[in-house]
């Protein structure tokens, strides 16, 4: 018997997508015009980020992935290789605050989002979250002439590798963060998100030897759904691969993108010095 005999797949029509009760035709319309009430308030979200100086990272995975883990590391090490550098974050989550609480804990501004039962931040989330970061950070600035200093706001998505990759945020490019513990089919499996990532980052490193995890193969799988994205290789535990990680960083200018163009990526959110770390 043929094995994929039987098999069932409803994001074969046009909309991509089954909604009980609605047509293709329907479900698309109503995803046009959400999307489109969305992505109006993330072109103001990237002209804010723009006029402020501020280059924002929408960093998206699965739950458990180490997001929050990489930030707490990253902050500490940018701390040290740019302290001129102000970093907050933005945390989403559908409940709780302990990731928030985390990021804070690093002496970092950070705002906690709680979603509910959406199972994804959207711009004008991530738009009333940013003027309160703003807010806080000028009430906590001695020095009022430096408002045109660099920054950098990582946007940390909820857990989710399927719905946070239609939800333009604003942000400068996605990171889609994939541990090595969860199998190197990730990117064939949920493609929309690893297309629409600019760096695609393989952490929990430390733990190959454990793991029968073939890196090769799923940065082949990446790149058969998007063959430009870049790829790095590092553990937020031990350290391994954070200096590559941190040049991104760095070499992301939030005058990379053209304000209207959110998909549009310059040299530093898409091009790493180097791609693989081991």
């Amino acid at each position: 018997m043929d094995p994929q005999q039987g098999d069932l797949h409803f994001g074969a029509g046009a909309a991509r997508v089954s909604v009980p009760g609605l047509s293709q035709g329907r479900t698309l319309q109503m995803e046009a015009d959400i999307l489109g009430q969305n992505n109006r308030v993330a072109r103001r979200n990237r002209a804010h980020f723009l006029a402020h100086g501020v280059t924002a990272l929408n960093l998206v995975s699965s739950p458990g992935s180490g997001k929050t883990t990489l930030l707490c590391a990253t902050i500490a090490a940018l701390r040290q290789r740019a302290p001129q550098l102000h970093v907050a974050v933005i945390e989403g989550d559908q409940q709780t605050s302990f990731d928030a609480d985390r990021i804070r804990a690093t002496g970092a501004p950070a705002i906690q989002v709680n979603t509910g039962r959406g199972c994804h931040l959207d711009a004008p989330m991530v738009a009333e979250a940013f003027h309160r970061l703003h807010h806080h950070h000028h009430h906590h600035n001695d020095h009022g002439h430096d408002h045109d200093a660099r920054s950098l706001l990582f946007i940390e998505n909820v857990g989710n590798l399927v719905c946070p990759a239609l939800w333009d945020l604003g942000e400068a490019a996605k990171v889609a963060i994939l541990s090595v513990t969860e199998g190197e089919d990730k990117p064939l499996k949920y493609p929309d998100m690893f297309a629409a990532a600019s760096l695609m980052v393989l952490n929990k490193t430390d733990l190959l030897p454990h793991l029968q995890f073939d890196v090769a193969r799923c940065i082949a799988m990446a790149r058969r759904v998007n063959p430009g994205i870049a790829v790095l290789q590092l553990s937020a535990t031990t350290g391994e691969g954070l200096d590559a990680w941190l040049d991104w960083l760095l070499a992301c200018q939030p005058d990379d993108l053209d304000a209207a163009t959110p998909h549009v990526h310059g040299p530093g959110c898409g091009h790493p010095t180097h791609h693989h770390h081991g």
